[in-house]
C-alpha cells in the first residue's frame, strides 16, 4: 500500500471512531492547495536540465503550513499528498500553531555539483516566494537537503520580501537557525522513548536497541540513547548493517562514520545482510529511514517487543495489523519524530521575536512538548479504546476538525 494509501486509510479510521460530519471529513482529507512547477537551470557544462517541483500545502487551520523540501529521485504528487497531510496530524498531536506541508523536487542531489543545486533551489524559490511566507507556509530541511538549502531559499526569498529569516527553519546558527535544531529529531525519539517504556515500566537503560538508517536522526537516536545506557546492538545504513551483539561503541561510530561516510567497514563488529536488520534480535526497533519498510513480507519475522517510527510512514497497515497480532507496540510517527517540528517551530518563535534561546532551553522545552504530547496520546487511547497510531491520529484530527469549526468552515 502507497504511503498516500496507507495515510488516508488511517485518517478515515480516526475519522469514524471521532464520529466526524462526512462532509467535514472530506474538506479536512482534500489539500489546501497543490504546486508543480517547472524548474530548468544552466548545467555546469552549458547545458540546460529541467526538474519538477511540488509544493502541496494541506491544511492551515492551526496555523501557518510547515513541512520539509526533499530533493530525491522519487518525488511524486502521491508521495508528496501523503507527507503534506501527515505533517498536519503531526503539528496538530505535538499541539504546536502550524498546519501541514510538503514539498520537493524530483532530482538526485548526488548528481549536481554544489552551484547546481543552489541554482536549482534558487529557482524553485522564484516561482512559489509568492505561496510560502512566515505566516503562510515554511519549509523545512528533508531528505537531501540541509541548512545551506535553507540559506539559499532564505535570501531568495528575501530578495522579493525583505529580510526574512522565519520563511524557513532547519537554518544555519549564523543565519538565525536554532541551537539544538540538528539533534532535534533524534532527542524527540529518546523522549518518545523514554515515554512508552516508562508506561511499561521499563527504561532506556539495559534495553537492546536496533536502528534502521544512520542519518541524523538515527545516528543522534543511537548517540542519546547510548548516554542513556542502551545498548545499540545493529545498525544500517545505505552502505551496508553491522551488528555487536555485546552493543557497538557508538562514539567510535560515529567517528567511523565522519570519516567514511557509512557505517561500512566498522571494525568492532561483524557485516549483516541490510535487508535482515529489521527482524534483529532486539527489545526496541527504531526505523529511521525510507516509508514502507515494514510489511507484510517481513512483519511476521520481527522480534522487538517495541517499535519507534524514527521514519515517516514506515509501517503499512498490513503490517500494522500482523504486529498488533503478535503483541508488538509500535510508537506511531506523527508523534515520534515530531520533535524535529517541534525545535522548527521553537527557531520561528525565536526569529519572529528577535531573540535567541540557549541550548538547554530547546532541549528543556522539547522534553515537556514530547512527555506532554505523550500523555494526550495515551488519554485519547483511553477515550476510544484503541492503539497508540490510532490515539495519534484520533488526536490530531480532532484537533484540526475543532479548529476548521470554530473558524466557519461551512460559511
Amino acid at each position: 500500500m502507497n504511503a498516500l494509501a496507507a495515510t488516508n486509510r488511517n485518517f478515515k479510521l480516526a475519522a469514524r471512531l471521532l464520529g466526524l460530519d462526512s462532509k467535514l471529513e472530506k474538506s479536512l482529507l482534500i489539500p489546501f492547495r497543490e504546486i508543480k512547477v517547472e524548474c530548468t537551470i544552466p548545467k555546469d557544462d552549458g547545458s540546460l536540465a529541467s526538474f519538477v517541483g511540488f509544493r502541496v500545502q494541506h491544511d492551515n487551520a492551526r496555523g501557518p503550513m510547515k513541512g520539509g523540501i526533499r530533493y530525491h529521485p522519487e518525488v511524486d504528487p502521491d508521495e508528496v499528498n501523503a507527507l503534506a497531510q501527515l505533517m498536519t496530524w503531526k503539528t496538530a498531536v505535538a499541539n504546536i500553531p502550524y498546519g501541514g506541508a510538503k514539498g520537493g523536487i524530483g532530482c538526485n542531489p548526488s548528481d549536481l555539483s554544489n552551484s547546481e543545486l543552489e541554482r536549482l533551489t534558487r529557482v524553485f524559490t522564484q516561482k512559489i516566494h509568492d505561496l510560502i511566507g512566515i505566516h503562510t507556509d515554511v519549509p523545512a530541511p528533508d531528505m537531501g537537503t540541509n541548512p545551506q538549502t535553507m540559506a539559499w531559499i532564505l535570501d531568495e526569498y528575501s530578495k522579493f520580501h525583505g529580510y526574512s529569516p522565519a520563511v524557513v527553519t532547519g537554518k544555519p546558527i549564523d543565519l538565525g537557525g536554532s541551537l539544538g535544531r540538528d539533534a532535534a529529531t533524534g532527542r524527540g525519539v529518546l523522549f518518545a522513548t523514554e515515554a512508552l517504556l516508562k508506561e511499561h515500566g521499563k527504561s532506556i537503560a539495559g534495553q537492546r536497541f536496533v536502528i534502521q538508517g544512520f542519518g541524523n536522526v538515527g545516528s543522534w537516536a543511537a548517540k542519546l540513547i547510548n548516554e542513556q545506557g542502551g545498548k545499540i546492538v545493529a545498525v544500517s545504513d545505505i552502505t551496508g548493517a553491522i551488528k555487536n551483539e555485546n552493543g557497538l561503541d557508538i562514539a567510535s561510530l560515529l567517528k567511523h562514520l565522519k570519516e567514511n561516510r557509512g557505517v561500512k567497514g566498522f571494525n568492532d563488529a561483524r557485516p549483516i545482510d541490510p535487508h535482515s536488520i529489521l527482524v534483529e534480535d532486539c527489545d526496541v526497533l527504531i526505523p529511521a529511514a525510507l516509508g514502507g519498510v515494514i510489511n507484510r513480507d517481513n512483519a511476521n519475522d520481527i522480534k522487538a517487543k517495541y517499535i519507534i517510527e524514527a521514519a515517516n510512514h514506515p509501517t503499512d497497515p498490513e503490517a500494522d495489523e500482523i504486529l498488533a497480532k503478535k503483541g508488538v507496540v509500535i510508537l506511531p510517527d506523527i508523534y515520534a519524530n515530531s520533535g524535529g517540528v517541534t525545535v522548527s517551530y521553537f527557531e520561528w518563535v525565536q526569529n519572529i521575536q528577535g531573540f535567541m534561546w540557549d541550548e538547554d532551553k530547546v532541549n528543556a522545552e522539547l522534553k515537556t512538548y514530547m512527555t506532554r504530547g505523550f500523555k494526550h496520546v495515551k488519554d485519547m487511547c483511553k477515550t476510544h479504546n484503541c492503539d497508540l497510531r490510532m490515539g495519534a491520529f484520533t488526536l490530531g484530527v480532532n484537533r484540526v476538525a475543532r479548529a476548521t469549526v470554530l473558524r466557519g468552515w461551512e460559511a
